[in-house]
């Protein structure tokens, strides 16, 4: 699990309470034109457009989150482009991460079809250190739209999610800024859970070159 710490700040008063900082790896992966780049774009810059291009090979942004008095957290978000399609390269994007959104899109079924698949390549390439899954929250993007016929309804919704792993499930939409900080905020909970759970020594997150500008978010809120 990846990070960097921080203590006070120096020549800071004795009984200061020590500020911890993360820097946390978040893939955001699913198949081509869901929206994972909208997504990123509603989340970190508070920007929606209808026309972004292909995402080619993988892109970053980072968010940084004042989640509490004692804790800042750095969101390195890389959107992986879906035309990569669970293949060698998906091992070197994977590397480091602690947490996923994986992304399907309502209008389009197919696109729901292919979640088992992404689910299983991440599992397969990231691990907990007890050898379990990395937190990851399903996003079904899309919904101010009208939703396919074959996609799932919310009781199906929840099976689907406990029966292959994902600790929740939202329905989101960037262009109308549904559901997207609340699955953002439910999904570090779940990494800065396992982030105490499991301490080891922090390392950043290689020396990726991060050309988005960084945001503050609100304050810490409970994911159901």
């Amino acid at each position: 699990m990846a990070g960097e710490t921080a203590g006070g700040e120096p020549g800071a008063a004795a009984g200061t309470p020590e500020r911890r900082e993360h820097l946390f790896k978040v893939l955001v992966i699913g198949e081509l034109g869901v929206g994972k780049t909208s997504i990123i774009k509603r989340y970190v810059h508070q920007l929606f457009s209808q026309h972004y291009r292909a995402t080619i090979g993988v892109d970053f942004a980072l968010k940084v989150i004042n989640w509490d008095s004692k804790t800042l957290v750095r969101l390195q978000l890389w959107d992986i482009a879906g035309q990569e399609r669970f293949g060698n390269m998906t091992r070197v994007y994977y590397k480091e991460a602690v947490g996923a959104f994986v992304v399907f899109d309502v209008t389009r079924g197919s696109t729901f079809e292919a979640i088992t698949k992404w689910k299983s390549d991440l599992d397969s390439k990231l691990h907990l250190p007890n050898g379990g899954a990395i937190p990851a929250i399903l996003l079904a993007n899309k919904c101010d739209q009208k939703r396919e016929y074959s996609v799932q309804s919310p009781a199906q919704m929840d099976n689907f999610c406990k029966e292959n792993g994902f600790v929740a499930w939202f329905e989101t939409s960037a262009k109308d800024n549904v559901n997207i900080d609340e699955a953002a905020r439910c999904l570090v909970d779940n990494i800065l859970t396992n982030f105490k759970n499991f301490p080891v020594e922090e390392n950043d997150v290689g020396s990726v070159q991060l050309d988005q500008e960084a945001i503050p978010a609100e304050s810490k809120s409970q994911c159901c």
